[in-house]
């Protein structure tokens, strides 16, 4: 497995785990509906979009042996009273979770905040994804503030995490 910067060649990879992730993660969590009418030519144009931002964004992506595009996280940077990096994505394919990608996908992640001189960072995250809580409390995150957002009409509750020194995210 190879975990490297993306490109916009990588972004109908990404694109694909995105939605199929959203439909294995969040179903039961926002409405079917929604989840449904997800298609991978509308998640392509958000992460070219999300490419094209001001806020210095940037993907990483983990590869597997076959050169499938099997996980990926985003990163940008923010201008946040307590944080000046946000983690603003963490997708694996169903199959490729428990094996350490996540974990290595945050590292890569917080590698790049550092060499961007900026050394905190914070995560959103729905509160009734349990695993997806799990793992960052497992990683170090501190529980912070909340909000709340809206998937096909219905409300979810997020839960920020953050770390204030990303140097503990940083693995080799």
């Amino acid at each position: 497995m190879e975990i490297r910067k993306a490109s916009k060649e990588d972004i109908k990879g990404v694109s694909r785990v995105y939605v199929d992730s959203w439909r294995n993660t969040y179903r039961g969590l926002v409405p079917n509906d929604y989840l449904d009418t997800l298609s991978y030519e509308e998640a392509e144009k958000k992460w070219i979009d999300f490419l094209s931002n001001e806020n210095e964004p940037f993907i990483y992506i983990a590869i597997n042996d076959a050169g499938k595009v099997i996980g990926f996280a985003s990163g940008k940077s923010i201008d946040e009273e307590n944080f000046d990096g946000e983690l603003y994505s963490l997708y694996l394919l169903q199959e490729s979770r428990g094996l350490g990608i996540g974990r290595q996908l945050v590292s890569a992640i917080a590698k790049h905040f550092k060499e961007k001189v900026i050394y905190s960072m914070m995560v959103w995250v729905m509160k009734q994804n349990k695993p997806g809580l799990g793992f960052y409390e497992r990683m170090g995150g501190k529980e912070y503030i909340h909000r709340t957002s809206m998937f096909g009409g219905a409300i979810v509750e997020d839960v920020a995490y953050g770390w204030k020194d990303i140097s503990e995210l940083c693995i080799e």
